[in-house]
């Protein structure tokens, strides 16, 4: 079967500051040869440390950034290069949940304006109307369809976001980036967004990039996770085999410092502390890019970057897996 959404070698360098004086211009290697395939209907889990590349590798899915090399194929059609008026008829079926509900939503605009601008650029008009359609579509995320006369600042967190995910309901698209769509709002709230991602998932068929840095809420909610650190990805599986078998160290150290809620089993699990900072983007180590922090390390690690190979059920960017 064809993936809905199949990235290879993709790359975004931002200019950076100069060296020196008179120096040549240094680039920021936000993203440096990511690779990976989304099939129709499934949840991928992006998952790093905070500038780790994976918000920069969801705006270039979505083509709010232009890749500085790879390419990224969305339902067959190579998007990695297209013009705005190009990518318009294809931004129906490609949709964004953006990480802050109190910045993504024009504090001017009514709830009815914002979740009805998709119909207006795309020049859609639905069935019966789009405020009818506007108001079905906030009953089915969870809101009162009376709100929509009412502006953002009269909402909660949970329910701004809620706004957001209507708004990328809107036109019924097929694949949905969600950029940490529940890391501002408050922990009692995020498990009912997630459940309802969860049930939009199952009800319309949708496919989902989850973009987060909490494991423990990836798990909750996509069928596969990639790991990514310092621009690349170190490994990618699915989630029962990830998260019982990490094979890359680094998977390994994140995972173990996820909260565990059974005492007992605190004691008895391994804690990893990671020595040293992440390195800079501008220079990152040669070879491994995780090895300057790595319990593992030898001198081929700072030789010959790993690639991403098949071990048992997982993909792994290491010369020492697991």
């Amino acid at each position: 079967m064809n993936p809905i959404l199949s990235v290879k070698g993709l790359t975004k360098h931002f200019p950076g500051g100069r060296t020196g004086f008179l120096g040549k211009h240094e680039s920021v290697q936000a993203v440096d040869g990511v690779s990976f395939d989304v099939a129709a209907g499934e949840a991928l889990g992006l998952v790093g440390e905070s500038g780790c590349g994976k918000s920069t590798t969801g705006r270039l899915i979505t083509r709010l950034l232009e890749p500085t090399a790879g390419s990224v194929v969305f339902e067959g059609q190579d998007i990695s290069h297209l013009s705005n008026a190009q990518m318009r008829p294809i931004r129906s079926d490609l949709q964004m949940i953006f990480q802050d509900p109190y910045a993504s939503l024009n504090p001017r605009h009514t709830v009815g304006t914002i979740v009805s601008t998709p119909f207006k650029i795309n020049k859609v008009v639905p069935e019966g109307g789009i405020k009818k359609r506007v108001q079905e579509i906030l009953e089915i995320v969870g809101l009162n369809p009376e709100h929509y006369n009412r502006y953002p600042h009269e909402f909660s967190g949970g329910q701004r976001q809620r706004i957001g995910i209507a708004r990328a309901l809107a036109l019924r698209p097929k694949l949905i980036v969600a950029d940490e769509p529940v890391s501002a709002l408050d922990v009692s709230i995020q498990a009912q967004i997630i459940n309802l991602m969860k049930d939009l998932q199952k009800d319309f068929g949708l496919t989902f990039v989850f973009i987060a840095h909490d494991l423990a809420v990836v798990r909750h909610f996509a069928q596969r996770v990639a790991v990514m650190y310092l621009g690349n990805i170190v490994e990618i599986a699915d989630r029962d085999t990830l998260y019982a078998t990490p094979k890359h160290p680094y998977t390994k150290a994140l995972l173990s410092a996820v909260p565990e809620a059974d005492p007992d089993a605190v004691g008895a699990r391994e804690r990893i502390r990671l020595t040293g900072d992440v390195p800079n983007p501008i220079n990152p180590p040669s070879g491994c890019r995780f090895r300057t922090r790595c319990w593992k390390a030898a001198e081929i690690c700072a030789t010959q970057p790993p690639a991403l190979l098949q071990i048992g059920k997982s993909r792994v960017a290491c010369h020492f897996p697991e």
